[in-house]
């Protein structure tokens, strides 16, 4: 009998441990994303226990997966690119919608794209577009109106350029008349000498800290996104979004469950909860970037709504290209003209 109570004993001891290993979510997503209080939140009502570890890049992510098919992580967060590039290499999980109800709360304009069909494998979250910025007081209104116009001899030593050899190179592809997405060798080889002509316009290349930037008017024309603007125009009214006529690119950051996900339940679980109009609000205001949530985006403020940097017209949005993946041999033909580029530059 003793033993017996012994024996029951440890079980009570061991049932509650293992309970608590499984009730967690390992989630992996871009640095700054996803408030602190977001997370809190989430483990407040679900009594799930958040790990959560970020990344700079799609590259570093990718790695990770890449390297180990036990990676470990329940949800991570690829942008539109590579949601294509891994969906293709069987990284990720097909969705199960009946587990997410919430998933009716998404805005249709950003669901069933080229880069996913039928969003069977990410979950759209946050997006944004790349183009160009203007201080007012040193540029009036109506001074650029396209990606053409940086070329000018006039901004000689003035640009600020995204650190981001895809997004410099839809620039100059977009200038030519080509797709941001194009796998032709010529064209690649053709926007490298267009990007050429424009170094000596080129002041800095930067992707962190391009809010820090704008704000202290260390730079007062160039390439960014129109989150990052939105964010710097709090401190700095003066600074204009410019959406280039020849066309620009569409980002979509993505929530997705890795293949060999651990905790898949407790995965769809954050997935329904990011997808609750309140908790998609909280994200936007503390992003300044335009949720891809139709019922979200009716509970922010008017002035935010109402925003064209953040939520531009249908007419501006036709043309817009998502990003979308690229062979691995046009992959390494960016690359290498793009460190030829920054060297000679």
């Amino acid at each position: 009998m003793r033993k017996y109570w012994q024996v029951l004993f440890l079980l009570f001891l061991v049932i509650p441990t293992a309970w608590a290993k499984e009730n967690i979510l390992n989630l992996y997503t871009w640095s700054g994303v996803i408030p602190n209080t977001i997370i809190h939140q989430f483990e407040n009502e679900t009594g799930i226990k958040v790990n959560f570890s970020t990344y700079d890049s799609n590259e570093i992510m990718y790695a990770k997966l890449r390297a180990t098919k036990e990676a470990g992580y329940d949800i991570i967060e690829p942008s539109s690119y590579y949601i294509d590039r891994m969906r293709r290499q069987n990284l990720l999980e097909k969705l199960d919608k009946t587990q997410i109800p919430n998933f009716k709360n998404l805005s249709s304009d950003f669901l069933n794209q080229s880069y996913d069909p039928n969003n069977n494998y990410s979950i759209p979250f946050l997006w944004g577009i790349t183009g160009i910025f203007v201080e007012k007081d040193y540029f009036p209104a109506g001074t650029i109106k396209s990606w053409t116009d940086l070329w000018d001899p006039k901004f000689k030593n003035q640009l600020l350029l995204l650190d981001d050899s895809r997004e410099v190179f839809s620039m100059a592809l977009k200038t030519l008349g080509f797709s941001a997405n194009d796998n032709d060798p010529d064209h690649i080889q053709k926007a490298y000498l267009k990007l050429k002509s424009l170094m000596k316009n080129v002041k800095i290349f930067n992707s962190d800290a391009t809010v820090t930037l704008l704000v202290d008017e260390d730079v007062t024309v160039g390439m960014t996104w129109n989150g990052d603007l939105a964010k710097a125009q709090t401190e700095n009214p003066q600074l204009d979004f410019i959406y280039p006529s020849e066309g620009f690119v569409i980002a979509m950051d993505n929530f997705s469950i890795p293949k060999n996900a651990p905790h898949r339940a407790n995965a769809y679980k954050f997935l329904n909860f990011m997808l609750r109009p309140d908790v998609a609000k909280t994200a936007a205001l503390y992003n300044h970037y335009p949720s891809a949530n139709a019922a979200a985006k009716k509970l922010l403020p008017a002035e935010i709504r109402n925003n064209p940097v953040i939520y531009p017209s249908r007419a501006t949005m036709q043309r817009g290209e998502f990003q979308k993946d690229v062979s691995d041999q046009a992959l390494e033909l960016y690359e290498k003209y793009w460190e030829k580029l920054k060297m000679e530059g």
